[in-house]
This record gives C-alpha cells, structure tokens and sequence, in this order.
C-alpha cells in the first residue's frame, strides 16, 4: 500500500499523524482489508517533523494494521533521518525503499543509496524498470504513432543516444535467445538489494515476455555483464573511501 499523495483537502494530503491515521483507515476499508504487510510513505513531506512521521507509521503498526512501512522518493538523508529517529525514540525504523532505477537512471541507487541499504538492511521494490517503455527496444526502428509524449524526450540528443543504446543492448538480448525487455529486467533485479521489480505489462502477451528474466537472471555472467557495462557507459563511480579499507 502506496501513502502520502491524496485529495486536495489539506487534510488528505502528506505525511501529518492525521492523514497518515485517516488515511491508513479509509484506505483498508476501501481495499476490504484488516490490515497489509508494508505501508509505503510514498514521496517526503518537508512541512512535517520527521518524528511525527516515524510516530504516525508505529502507530498504524501497533494498532495491527500493518507489519512494516517504508519509503518511496525519499532522499538517502531523509531515509537516515527517519533511522535515527526510530533509534532514539526505540520505534520501529522504515525497512523497505522503493525507487526509480533501471540501465539508464543508476546515480541514486547504485551510488546515494547503496550505502543506506547496506548499512539498515533495506530491500527495494524499484519501479520504472524499462525507462518508460525505451528498453523494450520499441523505438528501435523510429518512435511509433502515439507516442507524442515522449517525442521531445526521445529526439533530444540524449534520447537518440540512448535509443543507439538499446540497439546495442538488443544484439545481446538476441545473443541469449531472449528479449531486450527480459534483459533489461534480469539485469535489475540481479542487482544487489533489489528485492523485487514492478513489472508494467499491458497485455498477458507482455507479462509471459517480462517473466523470461527470472531465467534469465543465471545467464548474466561477468562477460555478459561486461558486454551491457560497455554499451551503456554510465556506471557510477564508488565512493571515495579517503584510505580507509
């Protein structure tokens, strides 16, 4: 269960005890649920004290009505701010984080919030794990009718690039008997931390097609993931560690 966006009332919004309580309420009834496994505080609410945040999550937890919360487009600061608050407080801390990431958006998982993940234990649900739909190779061949939304974004500079990309990266996909799609799935979610990827299929057809990563993911071998490094370019640098191991 996603929390945070809502209706225009300034009371059906945010992160407030109020509409975290409320909101939690109305959203069960809804559902037809007692209660839900994770409840995701989706997007930070910078006008609410971080532990009236962490206060409101317990609460909804305490009363039953969820086992664990988490975030979703939190900052790594944020996220660790929230951990520090459940540690001073001796309250249960987020223990999930959910993001964007995918071959072409990396900085913020890989290098922000690696760390956090592996200093709390975090798992992610990443979302957006074919960057919208560009690494199904469909635009491949030119940018299909329909798609004016994204006209600007794919004919700018670094839309073209990427686009020559995702051809490169389907002769791999084609070299493994697989689609780029799959690739492109398997590749994320053999990342470290990653606990589970959203898939976004619009057809039975596509869903079959997005599975294949789970068997795909032991064909990802160090040379395959050599290939995919050199074509994509983009690995985030590590941290500097100042000489210490």
């Amino acid at each position: 269960v996603f929390f945070g966006t809502g209706g225009k009332d300034p009371n059906a919004t945010g992160l407030s005890r109020k509409h975290v309580i409320e909101g939690v309420d109305a959203c069960l009834k809804r559902l037809q649920l007692d209660y839900c496994d994770v409840i995701k505080a989706h997007c930070p609410d910078v006008s609410v004290p971080m532990e009236e945040v962490v206060r409101a999550f317990n609460h909804v937890i305490n009363q039953g009505k969820a086992f664990y919360w988490g975030t979703s487009e939190w900052s790594a600061t944020q996220i660790q701010e929230a951990h520090a608050v459940a540690d001073r407080l001796g309250l249960i801390a987020p223990v999930s984080d959910q993001c964007q990431y995918n071959m072409f958006h990396r900085e913020r998982p890989e290098a922000e919030y690696a760390p956090l993940y592996e200093k709390f234990g975090m798992g992610t649900t990443i979302w957006s794990p074919l960057a919208f739909g560009l690494l199904t190779g469909k635009y491949n061949d030119g940018i299909p009718e329909g798609s004016r939304e994204w006209q600007d974004r794919l004919t700018s500079e670094e839309g073209k690039a990427n686009i020559a990309k995702v051809r490169e990266l389907t002769k791999i996909a084609t070299s493994l008997s697989t689609s780029p799609a799959a690739l492109a799935l398997a590749w994320a979610a053999k990342k470290p931390h990653v606990s589970s990827v959203i898939l976004g299929a619009s057809t039975p057809e596509q869903l079959l097609q997005n599975l294949e990563a789970l068997e795909l993911m032991d064909k990802l071998t160090p040379e395959v993931d050599d290939k995919i490094e050199e074509v994509l370019g983009n690995k985030p640098a590590a941290a500097p560690t100042f000489g210490r191991a």
